[in-house]
């Protein structure tokens, strides 16, 4: 069991894969105030399979202008500058890492704010952006909600 959580942990947290060179992505300010701030997973998944209780408890997200940082308890998993384009349906949001172990890479994926709540779909580091919010054993995908914390 240890190996099969340890991958869909890394696949959640973009570990799996090499990325592609980052550039410094240009910035867009639309749902960025929407996303600012804490937030705490409610739900994962990793290609196909749902991640654990105990994992998705400690997991939070947080927004700082144009960056993220994404944490599990206290470590680490990855820093990012944030590019949006919510013109596209659905919207998409792309990860260039700037710290951690994926520092360098590009992650495409796509997202949906509803209120207090926000739901990511991300593809590993070099792989084309998903289309649709769902994750099948094998496809390297990751699906995730998250929910404000409270202050």
């Amino acid at each position: 069991m240890k190996p099969l959580v340890a991958a869909v942990l890394a696949g959640l947290i973009g570990l799996a894969g090499q990325g592609i060179a980052a550039q410094a992505p240009a910035r867009t300010v639309s749902d960025s105030g929407a996303l600012q701030g804490t937030w705490l997973m409610v739900s994962g998944a990793a290609s196909g399979y749902s991640l654990p209780p105990e994992y998705v408890k400690s997991m939070r997200r947080v927004f700082t202008g144009a960056e993220v940082s994404v944490t599990m308890g206290q470590q680490l998993f990855f820093k990012a500058t944030v590019l949006l384009d919510p013109a596209h349906s659905p919207k998409t949001i792309d990860y260039h890492m700037t710290g951690g172990p994926t520092a360098g890479a590009v992650q495409l994926g796509i997202y949906l704010i509803a209120g207090d709540t926000v739901r990511f779909c991300f593809a590993a580091p070099n792989a084309a952006r998903p289309a649709d919010f769902t994750t099948t054993p094998g496809d390297g995908r990751t699906l995730s909600t998250w929910v404000r914390a409270k202050p």
